[in-house]
């Protein structure tokens, strides 16, 4: 996946966010809050993934070597 890739799904996952934010949990609470986990999760790879390309590039490495990283790595980061 290249950079405008990870944009489009980037703001593609930010309206689904966004949708699910204004729908409300509708029948199923705990669906809808599964749903937003998980939307939050795929966003938070994206954006890795995003700062791994532009890092590799700044450093003169090849950025289609970055690589999607499991979520429990992701999420685990400290802010």
């Amino acid at each position: 996946m290249d950079t405008s890739e990870i944009q489009q799904q980037i703001q593609a996952l930010v309206e689904r966010e966004q949708a699910l934010r204004d729908a409300g949990p509708a029948a199923d609470p705990d669906q809808h809050a599964e749903q937003l986990r998980q939307v939050g999760e795929q966003l938070d790879q994206c954006w890795d993934l995003l700062r791994q390309r532009r890092a590799r590039l700044e450093a003169g490495e090849n950025p289609d070597d970055a690589a999607v990283r499991p979520v429990s790595e992701v999420e685990g980061y400290r802010q």
